[in-house]
């Protein structure tokens, strides 16, 4: 019995020296006590007229102003009163965010700036999305104004990137009370499913990637007015300057959607021939494959794409929906999609001549000779888009 005892004291002895080394959460914050940020917009330097106001106070700093960053933080006081969720517009409701602007030339200066206007330390864990404007993009390469949120070990890098038309700092306002801008902008994002005309979501892990491999890429734009924002078109990112160099419109867009065949979803609305009516094809499936044929320096592309989808609205209705006339609107829609595809092909190759539609992935490690080979490569080769008919199905 006590050699069993001996053999307990050095393990009640190690158990005990592990707890004094547990020391619970002595380096926790209390999350009243900071501002927890969900969004940052990024603009042409422009001083607000409270940075103004107080700068004639003598509160400014030496800095150049040659962007404005508007911080979008939670509004504690709102949340308090229950208004986070009731979405109500009545006077004196108080909105469920705060938007704070500042103007210079250093992001993580301007974020210690921010930090002497609130009584709560900028907290950025929970940042879900980051929106810059046409003019910086077209300003400054995109790697340099986003280096600080690269080397930030407390932004994650699964928050989102877009772009606007426009100043960013609208897209973070809303006309509801109860909601924050910054949730609506992520929640756009999510509705692919039912349009073709949304990208995949570009996050900071994902733009990482272009950047270092020279690519040209798009980033989803968003626009804003009198309170709403809404997704479209899209942002063109040149891959060697890191800079934008035009836009595609929504149309445009979906195109893109047709040729990488990442849609899950949404419409294509033609016009049947015969009786002048509108007609409306719910896309149920895209499938896309493109072919690269290489024959010594001569490259071309061949893009096959293929369609699942319902007659979802038909304005014609005094014609029987028989075999003759569905392999009519098969056709119709068939004309309508190559129409799509061919408007943004013309774009990206001719006038901006840069591949953000995956043809150089197709070419795998013919890619670094591809590069080289020519200065301008995209603009050089032949793409060629054969687009099966749809296969239609009539929703009953």
């Amino acid at each position: 019995m006590k050699s069993k005892r001996k053999r307990q004291l050095p393990a009640m002895g190690m158990v005990c020296l592990l707890m004094v080394c547990v020391t619970g959460c002595w380096s926790s914050r209390e999350i009243e006590d900071l501002g927890l940020t969900f969004a940052i917009a990024i603009d042409k330097g422009k001083e607000t007229n409270t940075e103004k106001e107080l700068k004639e106070e003598g509160g400014s700093y030496p800095k150049k102003d040659n962007i404005t960053l508007t911080y979008q933080f939670v509004n504690e006081k709102a949340a308090g009163a229950g208004t986070g969720g009731g979405g109500g517009s009545g006077k004196g409701v108080q909105k469920a965010y705060i938007n704070i602007s500042e103007t210079g030339d250093s992001l993580q200066q301007i974020g210690s700036e921010v930090t002497l206007r609130r009584d709560r330390e900028v907290f950025s864990p929970h940042l879900k999305v980051v929106v810059m404007s046409e003019d910086v993009l077209h300003t400054f390469p995109i790697d340099e104004m986003l280096d600080q949120f690269f080397r930030d070990n407390e932004i994650r890098l699964s928050c989102l990137v877009l772009s606007a038309k426009g100043e960013a700092r609208d897209a973070l306002q809303l006309k509801e009370n109860g909601e924050i801008p910054a949730f609506r902008l992520i929640g756009l994002g999510e509705n692919e499913h039912k349009v073709s005309r949304i990208l995949p979501p570009m996050t900071l892990a994902k733009l990482i990637g272009k950047l270092h491999s020279g690519s040209n890429f798009l980033l989803q734009n968003v626009v804003a007015a009198n309170g709403a924002v809404k997704y479209s078109g899209a942002a063109v990112i040149n891959g060697k300057s890191k800079k934008m160099i035009g836009t595609l419109n929504e149309y445009e867009t979906e195109g893109i959607t047709w040729i990488r065949g990442e849609g899950k979803g949404g419409v294509v609305k033609s016009h049947d021939k015969k009786s002048q009516q509108t007609l409306a094809y719910d896309i149920n499936k895209i499938k896309s494959k493109i072919q690269q044929i290489v024959k010594g320096k001569d490259i071309s592309f061949h893009v096959d794409i293929e369609s699942e989808g319902d007659l979802a609205e038909n304005w014609n209705t005094k014609e029987a929906l028989d075999t003759q006339f569905i392999d009519r609107l098969e056709t119709t829609i068939e004309n309508e999609v190559k129409k799509i595809v061919g408007q943004v092909l013309k774009k990206i190759q001719h006038d901006y001549k840069a591949d953000v539609a995956g043809f150089d992935e197709s070419l795998g490690i013919r890619i670094l000779w591809w590069k080289r080979a020519y200065k301008s490569p995209f603009s050089k080769f032949l793409i060629s888009v054969e687009i099966s008919t749809p296969k239609l199905s009539v929703m009953s």
